[in-house]
C-alpha cells in the first residue's frame, strides 16, 4: 500500500495558454507583435476546429457501431460472428480513446487540492480489483494542486501499459525541488531508443516489441502526455538498465 514519507505539498503548475504579445513600443515592434498574434490566433482556431471535428466523428461513430453490434449479436454463433464482434469492440474502444485524447488536449478541468497518497492508493485498489500487480510508494505528504480526474487518467494509462507489457507496475511519487515526479516502472521488453518519442504519436503501436495480444488503441501515451502538458509538465520514457521501461510524469508546482 501507499506509504507516506518525508516531503511536502504544493500548488500545481498552470499549463494554460500564454497571453498574446503586447503590441506596444516602436512601430516595427508593434507590427511584428500584431502579425505574430494574428498568426497564433489562426493556428489556435485551426487546431480547435480540427479537435472538434475529430471529437464529432468519434461521437457520431458510436451510433452506427452500436447498430452493427446489435445486428451481429443476432447472427448464428460462429467464427465470423466472433471476429466481427471483436472488430466492433476495437472500433468502440478507438472512438472512446479518441474522445479522451481530445479532452486531454482541450483541458477544461480546474486544479484542486488533492491528497496524492490517497489518490494513488485508490488507483492501486482499482487495478488490484482487476487482478493486476501494482505496487505504490508515495513520499509526498500533504495536498498538491492537480486536476484530479485528468491526472488519474494519465496514471491509469501508464499503469495499464506497464502491466500489459511488463506483468506488473511499480509506482513511486516524490518531490524534487518544486517538481512533482511520479515514475511508473515495468519489467517488460522496453522500447528501442529510436522509437521512444514516436510512441507518443496517436495510434502508434510498436508491434515488434510490444505484445499485440495486449490490446490497446495507441492513444494511451499521447493522452497521458497531453494531460501532463495541460498541467505545465511532461511525460517521458526511459529504458531501465536492468530491463523494462520507466514512464516519468513531471509536474511543476507553484510556491
Amino acid at each position: 500500500k501507499v506509504g507516506a514519507g518525508c516531503g511536502g505539498g504544493g500548488g500545481g503548475g498552470g499549463g494554460g495558454p500564454l497571453p498574446p504579445l503586447p503590441e506596444t513600443g516602436p512601430w516595427e515592434v508593434r507590427n511584428a507583435a500584431r502579425s505574430f498574434n494574428a498568426m497564433r490566433a489562426r493556428l489556435e482556431r485551426y487546431l480547435q476546429e480540427r479537435s472538434h471535428l475529430l471529437a464529432a466523428l468519434s461521437h457520431d461513430l458510436k451510433t452506427p457501431i452500436t447498430r452493427m453490434r446489435l445486428r451481429t449479436e443476432m447472427m448464428p454463433d460462429g467464427d465470423l460472428r466472433d471476429k466481427t464482434l471483436r472488430d466492433l469492440a476495437e472500433m468502440e474502444e478507438m472512438a472512446a480513446a479518441s474522445m479522451d485524447f481530445i479532452r486531454g488536449m482541450e483541458g477544461g478541468e480546474h486544479g484542486e487540492r488533492v491528497d496524492l497518497a490517497a489518490l494513488l492508493e485508490s488507483i492501486q485498489g482499482e487495478h488490484e480489483e482487476l487482478g493486476r500487480d501494482v505496487v505504490v510508494h508515495c513520499e509526498v505528504q500533504g495536498p498538491v494542486v492537480v486536476k484530479p480526474r485528468s491526472i488519474k487518467r494519465c496514471l491509469d494509462n501508464l499503469i495499464s501499459n506497464a502491466v500489459a507489457y511488463g506483468q506488473r507496475a511499480r509506482v513511486e511519487a516524490r518531490l524534487v525541488g518544486r517538481r512533482l515526479i511520479i515514475a511508473v516502472e515495468d519489467d517488460g521488453p522496453g522500447i528501442p531508443p529510436a522509437d521512444v518519442e514516436r510512441v507518443f504519436e496517436p495510434f502508434v503501436r510498436l508491434e515488434s516489441s510490444r505484445n499485440r495480444q495486449s490490446g490497446g488503441t495507441g492513444l494511451g501515451l499521447p493522452i497521458a502526455r497531453n494531460i501532463a502538458r495541460a498541467h505545465g509538465g511532461e511525460v517521458y520514457l526511459r529504458n531501465r538498465r536492468e530491463g523494462g521501461l520507466t514512464a516519468v510524469v513531471e509536474i511543476p508546482l507553484e510556491n
